[in-house]
């Protein structure tokens, strides 16, 4: 149990730098997933996150401390526990972020992340399957990315009544410019999910100097004088030791990487000696500057057909099912949103600040199935939130959950800024050729007016939900509060990266698998970079 790198995390950042340390031959690597094999055929249906999300043997199920931001609530945050990480059971959404994000992280000091410098690494990842002019989009890569093929009308129709509404339309918005409103872009191939393990892990699983370790949970890095050389891991039950010769990454996501740290003494001196953890590097941002998108969800009633209704008896259940099966087109390549808006709620601002995931279908809870009535969500979110939390240690323990405080709507601009969404995405209800189409909004509804603010703001608190984006746990930058610096190695410790969205200074402007991916591939570069030096 000996390699050059061992990568803990197999999800959207773990799967792409296995495989591009792998890919020369050159240096053994193996890469540790907690969960097990993407097996479960739900995982490639690209509908299947329904069954996916909730499910203990694909999704580390946490959930998060009653917030106050939430009106006391606590909600799950389901992240992805199997090869592909989250990138295996989300909605399938593939969203860059603005080039203002990556022009920012490198204005906060960190070299060589700005979008000149990040873009190459986007170009690199991606097959675009879809038209494009511009020079921006990939062309060889190994994750298929495709426009939508799956139309609604009342998808179209709410297109149309934001471009009444005043709003442009945008056909890519992973271009240099993100504002407008159109259709989302997906990691889907044919029909079927690209995950990170099927775009990087399984063209590689053959490489004799990879291997690919499942249900194995790193417990704690191994330290020697300031430096890791390796770390201990739960292995099909069996504690062994895995030894890196050159280095250990952290590809364990926002929760688990920070966890992983603090469990082995890296983190807040203060917060580890209670839980009898001897503190090796005194890092108090480790866990910090926890930042996610809070979706809140207007539904509307409509005429027009929508999932709901499609999907009202198991004969057009068995007949979608059908067309799956001998298509792969149809309603079960739907992803977690159609329709989609990079929108401001105030001309002044340089950049959008909300976004919209517009869905044909209606439900209180997915897991509870559609609504028995035709309606559609207009969900929307706060792109770039002020509000910050933190993850916090329950024990000494890596499989007891830390304690997760995300702080929502804990400002003024954030909570007005969603506030504002809320007015936006009625507004463009009230538009043609939408407005004929619709009966009666079915949440926040008639008992909250459009111009009452606080009505407004306590239903987002009572009802919105997170749309599974935490970041930011081990920010990277020069400051007292930052993990690692601009090539990903965690300050004052020799040996270890993390190369994840905890990484990120600042939560990008949407959707956040596609910067994930990016942060592995621009990792790899530097690793090996540093390898040949």
């Amino acid at each position: 149990m000996e390699f050059d790198y061992v990568i803990v995390g197999a999800g959207s950042a773990g799967c792409a730098v296995a495989n591009r340390l792998s890919a020369g031959g050159q240096y053994s690597v193996a890469v540790l997933e907690a969960g097990g094999r993407d097996t479960n055929p739900w995982i490639h249906i690209p509908v299947g996150y329904f069954k996916t999300m909730g499910n203990p043997n694909t999704d580390w199920m946490y959930k998060t401390q009653s917030d106050a931001g939430l009106n006391g609530r606590a909600i799950p945050w389901p992240r992805g526990k199997v090869l592909g990480g989250s990138s295996s059971i989300n909605g399938l959404l593939y969203v860059r972020g603005q080039a203002q994000d990556f022009d920012h992280w490198r204005q906060l000091g960190n070299e060589g992340w700005g979008w000149d410098a990040v873009l190459p690494y986007f170009q690199r990842a991606e097959t675009w399957q879809g038209d494009s002019n511009g020079a921006e989009r990939g062309k060889a890569g190994p994750l298929r990315v495709s426009p939508t093929a799956l139309k609604r009308e009342v998808v179209d129709k709410w297109i149309d009544a934001a471009v009444a509404a005043g709003y442009k339309k945008n056909p890519d918005y992973n271009n240099e410019d993100q504002e407008g409103v159109g259709y989302f872009q997906l990691t889907m191939d044919k029909g079927q999910r690209c995950s990170s393990a099927k775009a990087y892990l399984k063209p590689a699983r053959d490489r004799k100097n990879l291997s690919i370790i499942t249900k194995a949970q790193c417990e704690k890095l191994i330290i020697t004088e300031g430096r890791v050389t390796g770390l201990k891991a739960l292995i099909d039950g069996q504690s062994k030791t895995i030894t890196a010769k050159r280095e250990v990454i952290l590809s364990a996501g926002a929760i688990g990487s920070p966890q992983i740290l603090m469990l082995s003494g890296i983190g807040a001196g203060d917060e580890l000696t209670p839980h009898g953890i001897d503190v090796v590097k005194d890092l108090p941002g480790v866990g910090k500057n926890l930042q996610d998108h809070l979706q809140a969800r207007p539904v509307f009633k409509t005429d027009l057909p929508t999932i709901n209704i499609e999907t009202s008896n198991l004969f057009k259940q068995a007949k979608i099912a059908a067309e799956y099966a001998l298509k792969r087109t149809g309603a079960m390549t739907m992803a977690a949103s159609l329709g989609t808006g990079f929108l401001k709620t105030d001309e002044r601002l340089e950049t959008p600040d909300i976004q919209f995931h517009i869905q044909p279908w209606s439900a209180d809870k997915p897991a509870d199935g559609p609504h028995k009535f035709s309606a559609f969500t207009a969900s929307v979110l706060q792109m770039r939130p002020e509000s910050t939390g933190h993850l916090e240690l329950t024990s000494n323990n890596m499989h007891d959950h830390p304690k997760i405080h995300p702080n929502y709507l804990a400002t003024k601009l954030d909570q007005d800024t969603i506030v504002k969404g809320i007015q936006i995405a009625r507004k463009i209800c009230q538009y043609e050729p939408l407005a004929q189409h619709i009966s009666e909004e079915h949440s926040p509804g008639a008992g909250v007016a459009m111009d009452d603010y606080d009505a407004t703001l306590d239903w987002v608190r009572s009802n919105a939900v997170t749309i599974y984006h935490p970041t930011g746990t081990c920010k990277m930058g020069s400051d007292p509060m930052a993990v690692v610096d601009s090539r990903l190695r965690v300050h004052g410790i020799k040996g270890l990266r993390v190369a994840d969205c905890s990484i990120m200074p600042v939560i990008t402007s949407g959707n956040t698998n596609a910067p994930a991916i990016m942060i592995g591939e621009k990792v790899s570069d530097m690793i090996l970079e540093d390898a040949h030096q």
